[in-house]
């Protein structure tokens, strides 16, 4: 079940409006009409405004049209690129891709120059130099501002902090979406957007009715075994895939997306599936099947585990869990997760090609 409240699509309206341009412009026809299009966009996004954006710390109003954003949210730069903007700014959280853009969202870029790649460096934003890429909005959404970050930024720009209704880095992308469609002036389209992702994966659960009410959970053998809560973007996919996560998740690990659990705790692990993001699949894998306390699950003598290598371009769609990078994930994740609940103890979760 999505967690969303609507079912829009707009990655099919952008791809078709591209396409009708392309065409245009390779027929030597006039592009007077794109302009009208440009223009009316850009005076509807202006009529939005102001608006203010709750969060957090209160509230923020953006007087107008943002034109300079920085993303201190560490995967808000794939909701700016899905509504059409690209970011001035931009906060590398993992993969070292340029601008902090992964291959799922590069083509959104089009011809514009990659963003400044920040370091959130442990001890929080870098505030001098996101001052001086002189941002007229800055977005940390995804993220866990605290309120003194959130003061020395607001002294240069509006900001846009984490929503208070869920644990540091724990919104949902769809209202991570939402939010940050209505910070640009971009609702609509930011709700479209929103439904294009949807719609794939609700597709993904149709066509897989194993997944509905199955059991499952993240993982990564990070210092033991930690496990992602029920508001971290990896259990959020789950959940809209049809899995259910165990019962005592969030009572185990605590007010925060994910925590390491004791040994006595591995029957958190034990469940019809169980997805690992790990640094190397065959080492982690042969040393978690020689862990005591989980070697002897029935997920793991019954070939119930998915093993998803963290560093590769579908380990870090995956983590980041956007808009945008959902879809590459499906393509990749639903095979192993339907091979892992076949009922089928000698089917091999295969890695996927690419």
């Amino acid at each position: 079940m999505l967690r969303s409240r609507r079912a829009p699509r707009l990655a099919a309206a952008v791809a078709s409006a591209a396409l009708l341009l392309v065409t245009a412009t390779a027929c030597g026809g006039d592009d007077s009409g794109s302009d009208s299009a440009d223009a009316g966009a850009k005076a509807s996004a202006s009529g939005a405004f102001p608006v203010t954006v709750d969060h957090k710390y209160g509230s923020t109003t953006i007087k107008a049209e943002p034109k300079r954003i920085v993303t201190v949210g560490l995967t808000d730069q794939d909701s700016v690129l899905a509504l059409g903007e690209v970011p001035v700014g931009t906060t590398e959280w993992l993969g070292g891709y340029k601008g902090a853009v992964g291959p799922w969202a590069a083509d959104k870029l089009g011809s514009a120059e990659a963003p400044t790649v920040l370091k959130d460096t442990g001890t929080g934003p870098q505030v001098e130099k996101i001052a001086a890429l002189k941002p007229d909005l800055i977005l940390a959404v995804y993220g866990g501002l605290t309120k003194e970050q959130y003061e020395s930024l607001s002294k240069f720009a509006p900001v846009v902090a984490q929503p208070k209704q869920y644990n540091d880095y724990g919104v949902p992308w769809q209202e991570q979406t939402e939010t940050i469609g209505k910070a640009l002036g971009k609702p609509d389209e930011a709700a479209k957007a929103v439904n294009e992702t949807e719609a794939a994966i609700t597709s993904a659960a149709e066509a897989n009715p194993a997944f509905k009410g199955a059991s499952a959970v993240m993982a990564t053998p990070y210092e033991g075994m930690f496990v992602f809560g029920s508001q971290d973007p990896r259990s959020h996919l789950l959940g809209d895939l049809g899995f259910t996560l165990p019962k005592d998740l969030d009572k185990a690990i605590g007010d925060q997306f994910g925590a390491n659990i004791s040994k006595e705790r591995t029957d958190l692990l034990d469940q019809d599936v169980v997805v690992w993001q790990v640094g190397d699949v065959t080492k982690d894998a042969d040393t978690l099947h020689k862990d005591a306390s989980y070697k002897d699950l029935n997920v793991v003598k019954q070939g119930r585990e998915v093993f998803v290598n963290e560093t590769s371009d579908y380990g870090n769609a995956l983590s980041m869990g956007t808009v945008l990078s959902l879809p590459y994930v499906l393509d990749r994740l639903v095979p192993q997760l339907a091979a892992a609940v076949d009922g089928k103890t000698d089917t091999k979760v295969e890695q996927p090609a690419s």
